[in-house]
């Protein structure tokens, strides 16, 4: 479960160095070299949740494994691409490869929940968050060192011996789904809902494709955006089976604010990620390597924070601490130009760290508590697609701000919307009083029962519905894994 969840931030976070060398080997300037970055996002921002709720229907093994042969597929691709469209389409098919590892984990750790009695497996949790901020955090550094040692082809390359390990990892390892017993009635099929699934995906590529170049010329796409928005919520309102059931996340407003503040917390990880990074490379005039050594300090804070706190379930002392600390390093960033000694930078970059170390461990547990576990794959699919719908926009900013190249004044002006996105994060997170309930007495082992339904309250009966479906998921998986 562990080395199939960090093929996507591994293959997000290498990327930050590559790209004004990728650009220089094809001609392409920051804003044509961004669309590699938007490419992975907005597939794995359609993927995840579209895979999610093909791992709730059919179980994980068979999704798990077809998702990580795609990502060795895709790795050749990228290592032999000949322009830089060929290598565009590449991220793209690792991004819808790499999608089906987190939320099979968590449809493992759920149905294992249920089939054990152990109803919070902080442990592992934690162990699969620490395991993700590792990756995305080192990955500039292993960027580019695989760059000093072979150039960028290897950051695609690496690829093909990471699915060849998942591969046999997960067929020796991963549970297959078990048959019904003799004389048990048979389990009833499940319908894709495959227009919703569609909808959704237009609605989410039209706004991206507008974000990437906003403009009056382009008005076109927020109308078909819009048009497509308004389609899925009006078939997913009615449709019996639902690919996102819009009606109980409408009950669920502690995972509607656990959903914004993942996007507002990535938004800012990943501008700086990318945006500190080019700068380092091209205002800064340091070398791929160079660069990715530098935000060894960044590593080190996220890796350090996730593994102090990790197993503590109380998660609003976390996401508070996050939101400040967050504020205080993208005002920090202000203080940067050409001139700032190393030691700055690296301080610089260990700030940030912090946050990245407490948002997204915070936001994962919160997701474990609040979701309906009949539906835990595609929640947690979800839960990453408004990461990666926060990476798509940070990428546009970074595109935004560096049209001439990734110069101070650009990064000057990126620091300033981050400040601006920092600050809503927090103000989200103090409104949220939900917090306080999770990781505190029953509600830390609920799991989704008492945690996931705190929005519901006021309407008893639909309190009692969630409950029947919570036990129905719960005899189901209990029901596949005999």
């Amino acid at each position: 479960m562990i080395l199939g969840s960090v093929l996507n931030p591994i293959n997000s976070s290498m990327l930050a160095v590559a790209l004004i060398p990728i650009g220089k080997a094809f001609g392409a300037a920051p804003s044509q070299t961004a669309w590699l970055v938007s490419a992975l996002y907005l597939a794995t921002a359609i993927g995840q949740p579209v895979i999610g709720r093909l791992v709730d229907s059919y179980g994980a093994r068979p999704l798990y494994l077809t998702g990580t042969a795609v990502v060795g597929l895709a790795g050749l691709l990228g290592v032999f691409a000949p322009n830089l469209g060929v290598l565009i389409v590449s991220r793209v098919l690792l991004g819808f490869g790499t999608s089906a590892a987190y939320p099979a984990s968590m449809y493992l750790l759920r149905s294992e929940s249920a089939r054990t009695g152990m109803k919070s497996p902080s442990g592992v949790l934690a162990a699969l968050s620490l395991s993700n901020q590792v990756i995305a955090v080192i990955g500039p550094t292993l960027g580019g060192l695989l760059i000093g040692a072979g150039g960028w082809h290897l950051i695609f390359g690496v690829n093909v011996p990471l699915s060849a390990a998942c591969l046999v990892l997960g067929a020796l390892r991963l549970p297959r789904r078990g048959k019904p017993e003799q004389g048990a009635p048979p389990e009833p099929v499940q319908r894709l809902d495959a227009w919703g699934m569609g909808l959704f995906a237009g609605t989410l590529t039209a706004f991206m494709l507008f974000l990437m170049n906003p403009g009056l010329a382009q008005w076109y796409l927020l109308v078909i955006a819009a048009a497509a928005g308004t389609g899925f919520v009006r078939r997913e309102l009615r449709c019996a089976e639902p690919f996102i059931d819009l009606r109980i996340l409408r009950g669920n407003a502690p995972l509607l604010a656990t959903y914004g503040r993942q996007l507002l917390a990535y938004t800012t990880s990943y501008a700086f990620l990318y945006g500190f990074t080019q700068w380092l490379e091209e205002g800064r005039s340091l070398s791929a390597s160079g660069a990715g050594l530098l935000l060894l300090p960044m590593s080190a804070a996220a890796v350090t924070v996730t593994a102090l706190t990790g197993r503590r379930p109380e998660i609003r002392g976390k996401l508070m601490a996050g939101a400040v600390v967050q504020i205080i390093a993208c005002a920090a960033l202000l203080l940067l130009d050409t001139s700032s000694p190393v030691w700055l930078l690296a301080l610089v970059g260990a700030a940030v760290g912090i946050p990245q170390g407490l948002n997204g461990l915070a936001n994962q547990n919160a997701l474990y508590a609040q979701a309906d576990p009949a539906r835990m794959g595609s929640s947690a699919g979800l839960l990453r697609t408004f990461m990666y719908v926060g990476a798509l926009l940070a990428s546009a900013a970074n595109a935004a701000f560096y049209q001439h190249g990734a110069t101070t004044g650009g990064l000057h002006h990126l620091s300033w919307l981050l400040l601006a996105v920092a600050g809503l994060f927090l103000v989200v997170t103090v409104a949220d009083r939900s917090l306080s309930r999770v990781g505190h007495g029953d509600d830390s082992h609920a799991g989704g029962h008492a945690g996931g339904h705190a929005g519901g309250h006021a309407d008893s009966q639909q309190s009692k519905d969630s409950q029947g479906q919570d036990r129905q998921g719960r005899d189901s998986q209990g029901q596949d894994n005999r």
